[in-house]
């Protein structure tokens, strides 16, 4: 289940960015809670207490126990945290969006999917696991409310597959998605078609010239050869 962490909060009296730049040089974080049926109330935490609560979540889903002080007087109020917003550059974060909820009613959350196992297609035959879906969109009271849904993929064969209708899900919680959405798949290795041969063309026979020899030299040539074939004149 996803762990409930406390986190301080403290009503925050003005807005705007001049507000925010001095909050920001003092360490501290503008938020807003809004949900269960409340106005939206305005917030400010901790730098230091958002960033160890974000660096030890294990999924998406955090359950906040928000203890809020306003004119010093502390009430506690249960939320999920909606939205985090980072600069681009350093991924300092800028502001957070906290979304009550009741004990008593359910929530819709989508929790992230894993595979536990080798699958024997996979390990015995060469095959290769795909994973269709991500992340499961489900419904269930809060104090439920999974980290992750780890699913066994270890018996999968080629050609298996595991449907969302097939996953044992925690106690109180409930797939709002068709359960004949494929979740897992062992396809089989692919395997590359040997191609033919290129045919190579049968070459001509060269058929060599005899080179023209241009200019004086070619002139001589060619007296030469005329001369070479009269014939020789009968002795009387």
């Amino acid at each position: 289940m996803a762990k409930q962490v406390k986190l301080s909060a403290q009503t925050r009296l003005h807005v705007g960015r001049s507000a925010v730049k001095k909050l920001s040089a003092q360490g501290i974080v503008p938020a807003v809670i809004y949900g269960a049926k409340e106005e939206a109330q305005a917030l400010q935490i901790s730098r230091r207490e958002i960033n160890t609560l974000l660096s030890h979540a294990v999924g998406e889903n955090i359950l906040v126990d928000l203890e809020i002080t306003d004119q010093g007087k502390v009430t506690s109020k249960l939320a999920l945290i909606q939205e985090v917003q980072h600069t681009a550059l350093g991924g300092k974060v800028l502001h957070v969006d906290f979304h009550a909820v009741s004990q008593n009613e359910t929530l819709q959350a989508s929790i992230p999917i894993e595979a536990l196992g080798e699958a024997i297609g996979v390990r015995s035959y060469g095959g290769i696991l795909e994973q269709n879906v991500r992340s499961l969109e489900i419904e269930c009271l809060p104090k439920d409310l999974p980290e992750l849904i780890s699913v066994d993929v270890s018996n999968l064969n080629i050609g298996d597959s595991i449907h969302v209708k097939d996953i044992v899900l925690p106690a109180g919680v409930t797939a709002v998605v068709d359960g004949g959405l494929t979740v897992f798949l062992v396809a089989a290795p692919t395997v590359e078609e040997e191609k033919p041969a290129a045919e190579v063309a049968p070459t001509s026979p060269e058929v060599i010239k005899e080179k023209k020899v241009e200019g004086a030299a070619g002139d001589a040539a060619a007296g030469d050869k005329k001369a070479g074939d009269k014939k020789p004149a009968d002795k009387k």
